[in-house]
């Protein structure tokens, strides 16, 4: 029987990115459609390359120009030099040849970092996904002037697959969590509806279909809230077929661990009386005998048994209230009878 903890968690993307324009231009082109799953490396948007591609030819000419000004500048720089040594040309004028291609060779740098500017603006002017993932509701549209100060984003993306839910758990089960971590990873069970998913196009009337998945444990706080006495905990789900969706409420279940050859009955069976809990257990003989148990917890919709029952014996779980210690019972449908 699984020793497990439950709790309520929320699921959330493992990453969420705002995609915005590192330029401004006009927005020429959408590559997808809301809510499309797109991929690493996928266009999304397309901008107005002209002014760019403009900017681009116009930061070339000015690099060729000063190509050829240091190209003229280092030759007379030579003639000086050779000059000077033959000692016609005075030194002050040599200084000067030396000094205004030193600063030809630095604007030809200074001109070619923005000739690489230019360039790498133009690839700005396509916007690809940086991540695998599912996009959201569009805040712009094609014709709009988009700018790198945009309070909106063009559009958000959550990585949903795979997928975090985060809950937390009494701070007590810390100790118990961490040793049952180092043997091997915890398992986690999501509960849930189907039909509370965002974006649902379920009938109301029908009736709720389950979810259920599963996944480990990967991420304990490393500091317990003190306001709630809880720790924090994040468990990683595939979510291949898609069925935990972000912001969605579940049921968790972390399992700690496995309590081998317990005694589990269904609860519905477990009477409470003055005297304590207890069942009825039916003999050979089909007469029923009190029994008192003790529960040690429940898991679900099953009472484990501390002290009281063996395995293997038969109980009753429907009709206690019209027995008596030494009634014959004969089973009839589901609920005991008395003769």
């Amino acid at each position: 029987m699984p020793v497990t903890i439950g709790a309520v968690g929320t699921a959330e993307a493992i990453s969420t990115v705002d995609i915005r324009a590192q330029i401004t231009g006009q927005l020429q082109e959408i590559l997808f459609s809301p809510g499309d799953d797109v991929h690493k490396g996928q266009p999304l948007f397309v901008l107005d390359r002209r002014p760019l591609e403009a900017a681009q030819r116009q930061a070339a000419a000015i690099v060729a120009k000063d190509e050829a000004q240091l190209k003229n500048a280092a030759a007379e720089r030579e003639r000086a030099e050779d000059l000077l040594r033959r000692g016609i040309l005075a030194r002050a004028d040599y200084d000067t040849n030396v000094a205004t291609a030193a600063a030809l060779e630095a604007t030809l740098s200074a001109d070619k970092a923005q000739a690489d500017e230019a360039r790498l603006n133009l690839q700005y002017t396509e916007i690809a996904s940086p991540l695998d993932g599912r996009t959201g509701a569009l805040n712009v549209h094609v014709g709009d002037l988009v700018r790198t100060n945009d309070a909106q984003p063009l559009v958000t993306i959550n990585q949903v697959a795979p997928i975090y839910v985060t809950f937390s758990v009494p701070a007590r089960f810390l100790n118990d969590i961490r040793q049952a971590s180092v043997h091997r990873p915890l398992t986690v069970t999501a509960t849930g509806q189907k039909d509370s998913m965002p974006g649902s196009q379920q009938d109301t009337k029908a009736p709720a279909s389950a979810l259920s998945a599963q996944g480990d444990v990967t991420f304990i706080d490393n500091a317990v809230d003190s306001t709630t006495a809880t720790i924090k905990l994040k468990a990683t789900f595939p979510n291949y077929d898609l069925t935990v969706w972000p912001g969605l409420f579940v049921q968790v279940s972390l399992q700690l661990s496995l309590q081998a050859h317990a005694i589990v009955v269904p609860s519905i069976a477990v009477q409470t009386s003055q005297q304590g809990q207890y069942v009825y257990v039916v003999k050979a003989d089909r007469t029923v005998e009190l029994r008192r148990v003790t529960v040690d917890r429940e898991q679900g919709d099953v009472s484990v048994i501390a002290d009281g029952l063996t395995g293997g014996e038969e109980i009753v779980t429907e009709g206690q209230l019209r027995l008596a210690p030494g009634a014959r019972v004969s089973t009839g449908g589901r609920q005991a009878k008395t003769s």
